[in-house]
């Protein structure tokens, strides 16, 4: 499952940015991309793959980019890659080819990430096959929705996210040094007591309840995403996560017996096995 749907997101969303890859070539990518996230927070051989990989990506993306401003501009309007490649800076320069490389690899890797949250999708609904009625019920609606943001709360992509401290400040009666590293406790707080009702048991009600979705909710970092630490693209996650949670409702499959324990230990965590599945 995480395999197959790494590449399934890597297809769609070359092609939707513009870049026109190869079977072999959206592979790759998908590959780079699933290791560049593996190693966002660790040492060792997980980072240095994930450092070659991203060499990988932002060299043949600058060969791109280079091709592009090499053509006449699309006819049919830009695409995110025309845009990228085209952009101009205040003093009315294009980006370097490196820059404008790494700011479309700023679009295709974190929809790539998607990858570990269909996974635990595919997990969940095999713990609690109860909530398949959820999502059958109303498809693509408010029922997928509120599966996938208790997936994203549920289950443990990253354990925190960090930041500089700009200035001098005090929160809550702390005094915050200029320069301090400040981490934001994303596992902790989706499971909370004080902020969760029974937060370890999978419950995608919480969300169809809720009228709108809770501040407390932070897998993807909190506050505002034009200032803070939060994900600009998590209404876009959880729009792919539903619509593909609804694919995968409608498919006919059984899962076979495999290690599906999720190690605490591990940061990005997935199943072991990486969910196979069988399609009947």
């Amino acid at each position: 499952m995480f395999d197959e749907a790494s590449l399934v997101l890597a297809r769609a969303v070359c092609e939707w940015v513009g870049l026109e890859l190869s079977d072999a070539e959206s592979a790759e990518m998908a590959r780079d991309c699933t290791a560049m996230v593996d190693g966002f927070a660790t040492l060792g051989p997980r980072h240095l793959r994930a450092r070659r990989a991203r060499a990988r990506q932002e060299k043949a993306l600058s060969a791109v980019i280079t091709g592009i401003r090499d053509r006449p501009e699309h006819p049919a309007g830009p695409s995110a890659l025309e845009a990228v490649a085209r952009h101009l800076d205040g003093d009315g320069q294009p980006l370097d080819a490196h820059t404008a490389a790494v700011e479309l690899l700023n679009i295709i890797r974190p929809t790539i990430a998607i990858t570990w949250f269909i996974t635990f999708a595919a997990h969940a609904l095999h713990r609690w096959p109860q909530h398949q009625e959820l999502l059958s019920a109303d498809p693509q609606g408010d029922n997928a929705q509120a599966f996938a943001h208790e997936v994203r709360r549920f289950y443990p992509f990253a354990p925190f996210v960090g930041g500089l401290a700009a200035d001098e400040l005090t929160w809550q009666g702390e005094h915050i040094a200029k320069g301090s590293l400040i981490l934001l406790d994303l596992y902790g707080q989706d499971h909370d007591p004080a902020l969760w009702e029974a937060p370890y048991r999978f419950d995608p009600h919480r969300f169809t309840r809720a009228g709108r979705l809770p501040d407390n909710l932070i897998p993807q970092g909190g506050g505002d995403p034009a200032r803070g630490h939060r994900c600009p693209g998590e209404d876009i996650t959880v729009t792919v996560l539903a619509t593909l949670l609804t694919e995968l409702v409608g498919l006919d499959y059984e899962v076979p017996d495999q290690d599906l324990a999720i190690p605490l230990s591990r940061m990005p965590t997935a199943p072991r096995s990486g969910f196979v599945l069988r399609c009947r």
